[in-house]
């Protein structure tokens, strides 16, 4: 019985000492500085036609491939990890998932990361210019109730209307909503700001942006005169949706749908897709003490406009080429790649409080 107990005892005290040693094996986690967020990539990762990952796996290095299982595109880092690209792929479930997914792996600690999503979107022509940069402290998805406009009220400017209100260009009714909050992702405006403040002056006027085609485009929007102006980097919101919406009907409902779900804070000046799934993600993230949601910046370039030129039709702008893309891509890089060498430059001051705290 005595060798039995003794037997037991020495059993409990190595199991312990198994799974120390287990663990101790275990590579230590990446710690990322800054995660820079795209969207999708053309081709391959270098030397071809670029999407919104080339130029940042070009100009930062990110040689170094990891597989991601969980997402739709390998990762990659620079030599010492402090940087870290992600491709989400495309709309708005996708791109929630991958970020999840990153989040959740073992292989990086992103406690104390920034990320920067980096991506392309229509602009509204009444705020800004195809090639300019914007920096969001909204972002507002498009969860709704819709009706063909044909069968709409006379009187409604257009058939979508929030869940919750009962006709359309109104705030919901808190107490006939379905539960679908937040519409409306409030990110850190201070950070913003900071961003904003350190890349305003950033010239974007330069031949691969400001071509003399999309010049000639920016031209026909007669009317318009922030359309008309060269490239500049400004603030202003996100509108997510996973529709591909297009035309001044539309772009009304935009503009109105941002202003009633910030509370008269944001304004409507990006269409994208990916957002409010990022945003939503990284909330959850944030709650699991995975990341750090006060750390995030979204910034969308401007690859086309959301509304037609005048004298031309919704149908045939939606459908047109686009111009604007390769400068919105550069665009990208140019504004969001300042943030990305300042925060790593300044780590010792920027790892433990975020700019603008």
């Amino acid at each position: 019985m005595r060798t039995a107990t003794l037997f037991v005892s020495l059993t409990c005290l190595f199991i312990p000492l198994g799974a120390l040693a287990q663990t101790a094996s275990q590579p230590v986690p990446i710690p990322v500085k800054v995660v820079i967020v795209t969207t999708f990539e053309v081709g391959n990762d270098t030397g071809d036609k670029p999407g919104e990952f080339q130029y940042w796996v070009e100009r930062e290095h990110l040689d170094r491939v990891l597989p991601f299982p969980g997402g739709v595109h390998d990762l990659r880092t620079n030599a010492d990890g402090s940087i870290l690209g992600i491709v989400t792929g495309m709309t708005i479930g996708p791109a929630a998932s991958s970020i999840m997914a990153l989040g959740l792996d073992p292989r990086f600690d992103l406690s104390h990361a920034y990320w920067l999503l980096a991506g392309i979107a229509g602009v509204d022509p009444n705020v800004a210019s195809v090639g300019s940069a914007a920096w969001a402290k909204w972002i507002v998805t498009d969860i709704r109730q819709e009706m063909d406009p044909r069968e709409a009220p006379s009187d409604w400017p257009y058939g979508v209307f929030a869940i919750g209100a009962l006709r359309a260009g109104e705030p919901p009714d808190p107490t006939r909503t379905w539960g679908t909050e937040p519409r409306a992702y409030a990110l850190n405006a201070a950070l913003a700001d900071w961003a904003f403040n350190l890349t305003k002056e950033i010239p974007l006027q330069i031949p691969i942006i400001a071509t003399p085609e999309v010049a000639a485009f920016r031209a026909t929007y007669t009317g318009f005169p922030n359309a008309q102006r060269p490239p500049f980097v400004l603030q202003g919101d996100i509108l997510a949706s996973d529709s591909y919406w297009h035309g001044v009907i539309l772009n009304h409902w935009a503009e109105d749908w941002v202003r009633i779900h910030t509370r008269n804070q944001g304004r409507f000046v990006m269409t994208a897709m990916e957002d409010s799934g990022i945003a939503e993600a990284l909330t959850r993230l944030d709650h699991m003490h995975r990341a750090d949601f006060r750390r995030f910046l979204a910034l969308r370039t401007a690859s086309n406009y959301s509304t037609q030129a005048p004298g031309h039709s919704a149908a045939e702008s939606i459908t047109a080429p686009y111009i604007g893309g390769i400068p919105a891509l550069e665009s990208a890089y140019r504004v969001g790649s300042p943030i990305v060498h300042t925060i790593i430059d300044h780590w010792d001051l920027y790892r433990d409080r975020v700019p603008g705290d």
